[in-house]
């Protein structure tokens, strides 16, 4: 925990405050309020955010036959993780949590309770150091067997778009055909005079800088793969449940893909 800065917002931390938990300190509820004078949707996007997550884990885990899963920015534990969603269609299924904040560490036990039949594992690292995660994964995962990588919210921290399109052909070099990827990301699509002026403020604070991007830089994560319908669209819109009404267009816009 030496490396916990509790007086320097963060954005797992901010996230978790908007989706209702109990995970954050005073600075994150600060600039999150800051944040949410800009944009008052922005929990309703982090709620759609963690409900594509669990749409898109269950599409996967199910016909898709997916049975492990590199989930890189995990964040803080809430409901529906990726390993509950995925061992519930296929108890066996292993899955390996990817964050940098000390804080997801400190939790990692709740990310790391698995079904008898599966696996779960956590590992320290940055996005930006694709060659240590897949390292560490390969503790749990068999990167010679399909692995759908998830990364939502995280690659906006990563500000250069070659850099951050680099990262993805790497993690996806290492996986075989038939493994997919899973991406959501803040963009300028929706309300992006306001998402300007927040992300502004949030770079400001002295948290890691973050980034907007449109849907024809979403698009470039995607290349080479098969898109799966509806393509790169608003999160809520990605295959919403019959039971979802009032589906409303948010800041996140998300995709998968299939390595074919």
């Amino acid at each position: 925990m030496s490396d916990l800065r509790t007086d320097v917002s963060h954005s797992a931390r901010i996230w978790n405050y908007w989706l209702g938990g109990t995970d954050h300190f005073p600075v994150d509820k600060e600039v999150g309020d800051q944040i949410l004078s800009f944009v008052p949707a922005l929990p309703r996007s982090a709620v759609a955010d963690r409900r594509f997550l669990a749409r898109a884990v269950r599409h996967l885990a199910g016909e898709a036959g997916i049975r492990q899963f590199l989930d890189i920015g995990s964040g803080l534990p809430t409901a529906d993780n990726t390993h509950e969603v995925a061992q519930r269609v296929a108890p066996e299924a292993r899955i390996v949590y990817v964050d940098n904040d000390p804080l997801v560490l400190t939790h990692a036990h709740a990310l790391l309770s698995s079904t008898p039949e599966g696996a779960t594992d956590y590992v320290q690292a940055d996005a930006h150091d694709p060659e240590s995660i897949l390292r560490e994964a390969a503790r749990t995962l068999d990167l010679d067997r399909p692995v759908a990588v998830t990364l939502l919210g995280v690659l906006n921290f990563v500000m250069d778009t070659e850099e951050a399109v680099a990262i993805v052909r790497r993690l996806l070099d290492a996986v075989p055909s038939g493994s997919h990827l899973v991406v959501s990301h803040p963009t300028t699509e929706v309300d992006g005079e306001a998402m300007t002026g927040a992300v502004e403020y949030w770079n400001s604070q002295g948290s890691a800088p973050m980034t907007l991007r449109g849907r024809g830089d979403l698009l470039r994560f995607f290349e080479g793969l098969e898109l799966l319908d509806p393509g790169v669209v608003t999160c809520s819109r990605w295959r919403p449940d019959a039971a979802e009404f009032d589906i409303v267009d948010v800041t996140h816009f998300a995709g998968v893909g299939r390595k074919p």
